[in-house]
């Protein structure tokens, strides 16, 4: 029984964004994200428009198969027409854990 927990412990200690805090991650979401793909993260139209570019929603079915290490990739590297956002690694796993939970 210890080491059933104890493994699980560990594994979950190991997969990043299951320790990520969603509710850090929407205030720091909101403070570097929302400007371009807005509160609910559906992106907005002007923005969009005026970079030529299309958003997908965050919560879109395509945006949630992307693994974490690609997401982070995204949003610390840019993507497309989206620069980087400078975060902190903890930040950067927050804000996906944000992204999660958008629909």
């Amino acid at each position: 029984m210890k080491l059933t927990v104890m493994v699980t412990i560990l594994a979950l200690a190991a997969s990043g964004s299951a320790l990520a805090d969603a509710a850090a991650g929407k205030a720091v979401y909101t403070a570097n994200c929302a400007k371009c793909h807005g509160d609910d993260g559906a992106g907005k139209a002007v923005i969009a428009k005026m970079l030529g570019a299309t958003m997908k929603p965050l919560g879109s079915a395509e945006v949630k198969a992307k693994s974490d290490a690609v997401l982070a990739k995204d949003i610390t590297q840019g993507s497309g027409k989206m620069k980087p956002v400078k975060l902190t690694d903890p930040q950067t796993k927050d804000v996906i854990a944000y992204i999660r939970t958008l629909k």
